[in-house]
């Protein structure tokens, strides 16, 4: 009797594990609950699903976009109008110069520039071996002048440097002048996008730079404005030999100055703004130092003679040294780090022009 109570006890079924007791009633009731609201809520849990599902999808299509930019730039250099535009929005580093980097756009602006001058003026055929050395060499004009203006820039912000919108105004308004007067500004930026391809603002932001540049190598360069100091002493004191002067002055160092002799040239002549300053003089007379519009250094200007067109005078040239010197140090101090490479010779490209 024992044994048969013994064994209808083991054949009672185990409590199933998902029963409901007092224990497990509010999870019970939780899941019951959560179940209901897919029913109740359908649109909001499908809405879910879809901003996870965009984001997903969001995020990997950003991923994509910028390893294909990152490819195109840096793996094929693309150069085409389409990467300089991407570049202007996204700002993207073709190198880095003492710890300042040198935009991709403004690389591509420079080279774009140059080659849509070869392209269209010099009528150069892109496809051949000397049309590709030719936009090979003005490759690496573009990348080192785009280097220079990044390390200008950097060292103006250390010597509080600017270029007011009046310097610009007052170089632009320069730039305009012809031997027939002053052109005005929609012709001249016409010229300019035919020539160079460059729109308006372009060609604005261009010349900010190369003005920013040119104040940048006068203030750092305080050698070239000793040498300058010296020649205006000299011409104080009576002295309007600008030969006499220039071979003292390179016989103490070499390469000081550079003397130029007397030309005939017409008074609108683009040379900086030599030839209007001559013009002012009186015969024989010497002037003070110009920062010429050029920004190669300073100016000493000697009348020798002039007409109702022209003036022939001769020079003094200062240059200017130091900042070329600063960035030739910091390329050999390893502080300069280009992440693409320019071809030197002639090599298969299949930029878009």
């Amino acid at each position: 009797m024992k044994k048969l109570v013994f064994k209808l006890r083991k054949k009672q079924p185990e409590e199933p594990a998902g029963r409901i007791t007092t224990d497990t009633l509010a999870e019970h009731r939780e899941k019951v609950l959560a179940g209901g609201r897919k029913f109740k809520y359908p649109v909001q849990y499908q809405r879910h699903k879809l901003v996870i599902n965009a984001l997903i999808i969001g995020i990997a299509a950003l991923l994509l976009a910028i390893a294909m930019v990152w490819y195109l730039l840096y793996v094929t250099k693309n150069t085409s109008d389409f990467m300089y535009r991407v570049t202007k929005v996204i700002p993207a580093p073709v190198a880095v110069v003492d710890g300042e980097p040198v935009q991709y756009s403004d690389y591509l602006m420079k080279y774009r520039s140059a080659a849509h001058y070869l392209i269209e003026k010099e009528q150069i055929d892109a496809n051949s071996a000397d049309g590709k050395s030719q936009l090979s060499y003005v490759k690496s004009q573009a990348m080192d002048d785009a280097i220079a203006d990044a390390y200008a820039s950097k060292l103006a912000r250390e010597l509080d440097v600017t270029v007011t919108d009046a310097d610009l105004e007052a170089f632009l308004k320069q730039q305009r002048q012809s031997s027939d007067g002053e052109v005005t500004e929609a012709t001249y930026n016409a010229v300019i996008r035919d020539y160079y391809g460059w729109s308006p603002q372009e060609y604005r932001e261009a010349m900010k730079s190369k003005l920013l540049r040119q104040k940048v190598a006068y203030a750092v360069d305080a050698h070239a404005e000793d040498v300058s100091k010296d020649i205006e002493e000299k011409v104080k004191a009576g002295s309007a030999d600008l030969k006499a002067i220039a071979t003292e002055l390179n016989a103490a160092e070499e390469d000081a100055v550079t003397y130029m002799a007397a030309a005939w040239v017409p008074k609108n002549n683009q040379d900086g703004g030599l030839a209007q300053a001559a013009a002012k003089l009186s015969k024989g007379q010497v002037s003070t130092a110009i920062k010429a519009t050029s920004g190669n250094g300073y100016y000493y200007v000697k009348l020798v003679d002039s007409n109702d067109s022209q003036v022939q005078y001769e020079y003094i040239h200062v240059p200017l040294k130091e900042f070329d010197a600063k960035l030739t140090q910091v390329e050999k101090d390893k502080k300069l780090t280009q992440f693409i490479k320019i071809e030197d010779t002639a090599t298969t490209q299949d930029d878009q022009q």
